[in-house]
């Protein structure tokens, strides 16, 4: 059972208006669409995804993989016309556009119909967010796991792969102010080996839980992540969510970022100037 022959495929939730699903609560579909859609929200979502999220995916030293990006069918004309342009020259990403539907559901459902169902080998599934990076190694790393972890894989149904240090990081007109973090069983670089015919994916469990639920590997021998911040965090707007301490990168740390997720701070300053 070889990891170079598994499908991998991640998926990116770009402001779907999903029924729950956001820790921000909304009385109607309306009022979270009215969120979701707002020009300065949309704008910022748009530039974090350009110059943070899709670097990294583009520029994987293993190009063999899916990424579906879910939006609403409602998502504005001129927002999904920027998603294409801006995935145009990134054959692995297809833009799926659905309903509001039950959050968990409908991306379970999207997941296990795009999964290729002609092979015995388990998938690897990540979720992925709009405003983070993985690392430009992160799918080659995955698939070095699972051979790393073979009989592991042969034996679970589910097995889950946590590569949890990184950085948590803020764009600025002047840079990228960053921390260096460790953040075990979060939403970014965190995936999962799931046996082939099983309809559970890694959208069945919230991240932090992961590990309740599967024998789960951990590495943190290397940055794998950037746990994007900005003034729109769904997981940030609680009263008790403490600030973080950033610095800006230094010459050593851009080049650090850009060799490491391909993000490119002279690209990050012109979009948030």
């Amino acid at each position: 059972m070889q990891a170079s022959d598994m499908q991998v495929i991640g998926l990116c939730r770009f402001s779907y208006p999903a029924l729950g699903g956001f820790q921000v609560e909304h009385d109607s579909i309306e009022d979270r669409r009215a969120f979701l859609y707002a020009p300065e929200r949309m704008e910022e979502r748009l530039r974090m995804f350009e110059t943070i999220a899709l670097p990294g995916l583009k520029a994987q030293t293993d190009q063999n993989f899916d990424f579906l990006i879910v939006v609403g069918s409602c998502l504005p004309k001129p927002y999904l016309e920027r998603l294409h342009a801006m995935t145009a020259d990134m054959p692995q990403a297809r833009i799926i556009a659905e309903d509001p539907a039950p959050h968990r559901q409908i991306m379970k459902k999207i997941i296990n119909r795009s999964l290729n169902r002609n092979t015995a080998l388990p998938s690897l599934q990540f979720r992925h967010d709009d405003d983070d990076a993985v690392s430009v190694n992160f799918v080659a790393r995955l698939r070095a796991a699972v051979d790393d972890t073979a009989s592991l894989v042969a034996k679970n149904p589910l097995v889950g792969f946590d590569f949890n240090r990184g950085y948590s990081a803020r764009p600025s007109a002047e840079g990228m102010l960053a921390t260096p973090t460790v953040l075990p069983s979060y939403g970014v670089a965190l995936a999962m080996a799931v046996a082939q015919f099983k309809a559970t994916t890694i959208m069945n469990f919230a991240h932090s839980k992961l590990h309740q639920f599967m024998p789960t590997v951990t590495y943190t021998d290397e940055d794998m992540f950037v746990r994007g911040h900005n003034g729109f965090n769904d997981s940030r707007q609680g009263k008790r969510v403490k600030p973080l301490e950033m610095t800006l990168l230094d010459a050593a740390g851009e080049a650090h970022f850009e060799k490491t997720f391909a993000i490119n701070c002279d690209q990050v300053r012109r979009a948030f100037a």
